[in-house]
């Protein structure tokens, strides 16, 4: 597998609205995300536990969906196991000034680990990088899927995945019953979430909201709907009393997100607040 990713980072912006077609892969299944986040990455638990350990934990945020259960939530019947709401943790995605595609500068929602300068990804190779990003397409390409490699190509011509071989070693798929507790997670309480669905759907999470699902996420146990209390108050706190770079970018993002979109902006806004510096394209 060979990807050229220079200028592109389609599968870290929601590119849509540059597009000269339309298309919304994510929602052509049965279920329909609250959400209307592009490409949100499904983060495993131990991606979950890095990022937490890792005073990451604002940087995360759940996806349910609505589904055929007898789950209903702010009148909303969700997607369910055993009679509680499913749900994945992904990555937040905050409007940032992007130009991929050699496109003109613009507000895109944006990965909260993309560069928008050198459109790289901040974490790349460290102990956080979650294990769909680094392994990205792998699965799509072992499942007989299109690639957002393929997509941007379509849209935008040029050569992005350059080579379409099913690589080696890639770690389990996580499909079916072996995902729950472990990429798939439930919240055991939907009496619970009354509000919180509502926010989830307008795009108005709250920290406190996200922090419930990460820690519920964390408190899973591998194969089952069950979870370890201690966990998830552990996890709860921690998330809840963190302030990385992360957070403190997104919500300078979404204060300057109707001003001139400026990528070089990302060395006061996420730099000067701790970001780890990309490498750049050169060599």
């Amino acid at each position: 597998m060979e990807v050229n990713c220079a200028g592109c980072a389609g599968c870290c912006i929601d590119w849509r609205a540059l597009s000269p077609v339309e298309g919304d892969h994510e929602r052509r299944g049965p279920r329909e995300p609250l959400d209307d986040a592009y490409n949100l990455v499904p983060l495993t638990r131990d991606d979950v536990r890095d990022l937490v350990e890792n005073g990451l934990g604002d940087a995360m945020t759940p996806r349910l969906w609505e589904g055929d259960s007898d789950v209903d939530v702010d009148g909303t019947t969700l997607a369910a196991v055993d009679g509680k709401p499913a749900f994945f943790v992904g990555l937040r995605k905050p409007p940032k000034p992007v130009s991929p595609f050699d496109t003109a500068p613009g507000w895109l929602p944006t990965c909260a680990f993309l560069d928008p300068t050198t459109l790289q990804c901040r974490i790349h190779d460290s102990e956080t990088y979650p294990e769909e990003c680094a392994e990205y397409p792998g699965h799509n390409l072992a499942l007989a899927v299109e690639t957002e490699c393929e997509r941007v190509e379509a849209a935008f011509g040029g050569e992005r995945l350059l080579d379409d071989g099913v690589p080696e070693g890639l770690s389990g798929l996580l499909l079916g019953p072996q995902a729950i507790g472990q990429k798939v997670f439930v919240h055991p309480d939907p009496d619970e979430l009354g509000g919180v669905i509502e926010r989830l759907r307008a795009g108005r999470a709250t920290d406190a909201d996200r922090a419930e699902f990460v820690a519920w996420a964390l408190a899973s146990s591998p194969g089952t709907t069950d979870h370890d209390p201690k966990t998830y108050e552990w996890g709860k706190a921690r998330v809840l009393e963190t302030s990385s770079w992360v957070g403190e970018s997104i919500a300078e993002w979404e204060a300057r997100s109707g001003d001139d979109p400026d990528p070089t902006a990302a060395r006061e806004v996420e730099e000067a607040r701790g970001a780890p510096e990309t490498p750049g394209w050169d060599g």
